[in-house]
């Protein structure tokens, strides 16, 4: 009897266990199961503008040609007024519709009056200024030749981003040669820092404000369409929607000096290492949210069967979800503020014991986080260590997260879809862009180049042997003539591919 009560005593909980178990798992299929797209988007009818696209190559590689490099002086005034000719020159039907302002020394506003004055406008950038050429020797043709070789165009700022300015003046001489005008008047903005400063884009911001100018959307460079996604594994279009702040901040150590051949306790550059160990030993919490979040449940469907469960899953499996993106510097740098110690500065001689010895840590700010905040947790990790925290140059918070659920996000995945037939996914962009300047303008700002290429193939912009196929060049027209001639943007439903001839 003994013997048998307390086995059922034991089997009971054991069974409890198991059945709840196995409700979980059934939770979980049926999560899995039931977790569709978010929102299927319908491609819009991108015109098959009849542009020549082997002359927009060949013009590609005369904006190549200008070297329009930028500097903490704004670079050679000489090649972005070369380039400012050139654009006239070439765009002359484009020019005769649109009229032009020059701000902040080179920032470029084109207006394009639209057919409906009451529609709101939108807002399409680029930027005219490229960064130098990495290892010269090493490209397979030289970095500003502008060669047209293997089916692409070659040198610095054919991704970066000469490639997006010309194919949306492209689009733009097409269809004004045509006699055809936008449904909405079209702001382009071309910036001529943005590789440095911003401060023209800045400007351009302040000059559509005065005006009165809330656009329906901002569109800027910042994500592409990859072809090998490592979630999916195959191509997406990566819409971005959010742009981390930036921050960088001086820590800074004082000791007394002397020589080092007798150095005391406690010298300047030791108390700097104690502040930086203890810094970078509590770094900003993970956190699966805003931007990220809303691109692996648009990316769910399509990914294996593993990484479904996880995301339909994610009130349960948050740790290893955060585990698996942050294995990766790209994939933690979405989830989360990081710092990076980039500059040192101490002794000016290696005998010399250094009475000030300062580090600059460079902070990219993610969205839900403030640069407010960010001081105060780095003084919080230094506590009472005798060091001094200071925030250097500029400054600025994250953007708000743009909405994915109206027409202006429907508009901008729609020219995708359309372009390039494959899934369409909002994300968070980790870098800093031109688009920054604009919530003063518009609520709905997104960072997207539409160019296809392997993730491994990004490193070549601002790296060797920048290229752009001229196919490539050819979809990039297609995407800015669609939302140029767009009546209002695509809606959310079964998604379609007919792309009928301009009109």
């Amino acid at each position: 009897m003994t013997g048998s009560a307390g086995r059922r005593r034991w089997i009971r909980p054991t069974a409890i266990a198991g059945a709840a178990l196995a409700a979980l798992v059934v939770v979980m299929a049926v999560r899995t199961a039931l977790m569709g797209r978010p929102q299927v988007v319908t491609a819009l009818m991108a015109p098959q503008l009849a542009s020549d696209v082997q002359l927009a190559a060949r013009r590609l590689g005369e904006a190549i040609r200008l070297r329009t490099i930028g500097g903490p002086d704004g670079g050679d005034p000489m090649s972005f007024e070369a380039l400012r000719e050139w654009l006239i020159d070439r765009y002359p039907a484009f020019h005769a519709v649109a009229t032009r302002t020059v701000l902040d020394g080179g920032t470029l506003v084109y207006e394009w009056p639209g057919r409906d004055a009451a529609a709101s406008p939108i807002v399409l950038m680029a930027h005219q200024d490229v960064v130098p050429e990495v290892d010269a020797e090493a490209w397979t043709h030289p970095p500003f030749s502008g060669a047209i070789a293997d089916g692409r165009i070659w040198g610095r700022g054919a991704i970066d981003n000469k490639g997006s300015l010309v194919a949306m003046l492209e689009a733009a001489e097409t269809l004004a040669a045509l006699g055809a005008r936008p449904p909405r008047t079209v702001y382009f903005v071309f910036g001529h820092d943005e590789e440095t400063r911003g401060a023209g884009a800045a400007a351009a911001a302040a000059w559509l404000e005065r005006r009165g100018v809330r656009a329906l959307l901002v569109l800027d460079e910042g994500s592409i369409a990859v072809s090998d996604h490592p979630v999916t594994r195959g191509p997406v279009a990566l819409v971005g929607i959010s742009e981390k702040g930036y921050a960088t901040v001086r820590v800074t150590a004082r000791a007394e000096g002397g020589h080092a051949s007798a150095p005391p306790a406690g010298t300047a550059v030791a108390q700097l290492a104690h502040a930086l160990d203890a810094i970078l030993a509590r770094p900003f919490p993970k956190r699966y949210d805003g931007a990220t979040r809303a691109m692996l449940e648009a990316l769910a469907p399509d990914a294996p069967l593993a990484a479904r469960v996880a995301i339909a899953n994610a009130w349960l499996l948050r740790p290893l979800l955060l585990s698996q993106l942050g294995a990766t510097p790209q994939g933690a740098a979405m989830l989360h503020t990081t710092m990076a110690p980039t500059m040192l500065a101490g002794s000016s001689r290696e005998n010399v014991l250094a009475t000030e010895a300062s580090a600059w840590i460079n902070l990219r700010i993610a969205p839900g986080d403030t640069v407010e905040g960010v001081m105060r947790h780095l003084q919080e990790s230094v506590q009472d260590l005798p060091v001094t925290l200071e925030l250097v140059g500029e400054a600025r918070d994250p953007s708000v997260i743009s909405r994915v659920d109206d027409a202006a996000y429907r508009m901008v995945a729609g020219a995708a879809r359309a372009v390039f037939g494959i899934p369409v996914a909002p994300a968070p962009v980790i870098a800093a862009t031109d688009s920054r300047s604009m919530g003063r303008v518009s609520a709905s700002i997104y960072r997207f180049q539409p160019v296809l290429l392997p993730v491994a193939g990004t490193s070549m912009i601002h790296g060797i042997d920048e290229h752009l196929s001229i196919e490539a060049l050819e979809k990039m027209i297609r995407f800015y003539g669609a939302l140029m001639v767009d009546e209002g943007g695509a809606t959310a439903s079964s998604a379609s591919t007919s792309a009928p001839t301009m009109r």
